[in-house]
């Protein structure tokens, strides 16, 4: 079967993964579906190509997003039918917590306030998840200051409490806080189910060589109807 990946692999590098032994996580017992940072500042206020939408929103992802977005609302419908925790993560705004690239400056952090009311407005509601896949009463929501999840926040602890030890993950972005959060996730040994379908990049090539090394090495990489027929199997 044809993966993403494939047009970015070397000849030498199809002959090793010929040698390999398929390795597979598979599904645990008691799964959640977990979506990392669908906030409105990797969206923008509308569709618009990449090179458009970072004009006003510079975290933009463009329209990898918003194509992702209706495939990860099945994802979220068919995971609240099938009765799993829900869990969001976003960012922690208006926290004083500098963001890691500015952290690891070795100038003096100086937050960057906009003074134009758009910007500021912008700056404001860059963390909100959007509406699209917004949390309803009873779901859980996460906020971080770090690339993954699990860094400093009640995550895992909350897995813990729910007896989770499956996690069904989507969002953005596939090279940063999804994989940061995958890497962290299979080190507390849960189960990763990275849906391919529903992760994005705002670039192609980070997009497939990280799904192809999580896959490799982390978690399951499966499509959008493997993880339907799954949660449809729970639901049943």
């Amino acid at each position: 079967m044809a993966r993403i990946w494939d047009p970015y692999l070397s000849e030498a590098d199809k002959a090793h993964l010929a040698t390999l032994r398929e390795r597979r996580v598979g599904f645990g017992s008691k799964p959640a579906l977990l979506l990392v940072d669908l906030y409105r500042a990797v969206f923008g206020d509308k569709p618009e190509p990449l090179m458009e939408a970072v004009k006003t929103w510079p975290s933009s992802c463009g329209l990898n997003g918003w194509d992702a977005l209706p495939r990860i609302q099945r994802v979220l419908q068919a995971s609240r039918a099938a009765g799993l925790p829900i869990l969001h993560v976003t960012v922690l705004t208006d926290s004083g917590i500098p963001a890691w690239l500015e952290a690891s400056s070795r100038e003096t952090h100086k937050p960057s306030v906009p003074t134009d009311p758009a910007a500021l407005d912008r700056q404001k509601r860059g963390g909100d998840i959007v509406d699209e896949v917004a949390p309803l009463p009873g779901e859980f929501v996460f906020r971080k200051t770090a690339p993954s999840a699990f860094w400093g926040t009640a995550l895992a602890a909350q897995l813990t409490y729910l007896g989770i030890d499956t996690l069904l993950v989507v969002g953005e972005s596939t090279s940063g806080c999804v994989r940061s959060t995958v890497v962290e996730g299979a080190a507390y040994r849960y189960r990763m189910q990275v849906i391919e379908d529903c992760v994005f990049d705002r670039h192609d090539a980070p997009h497939a060589m990280n799904l192809f090394d999580m896959h490799a090495k982390y978690a399951d990489v499966i499509s959008l109807q493997k993880a339907l027929d799954y949660l449809g199997s729970l639901r049943a």
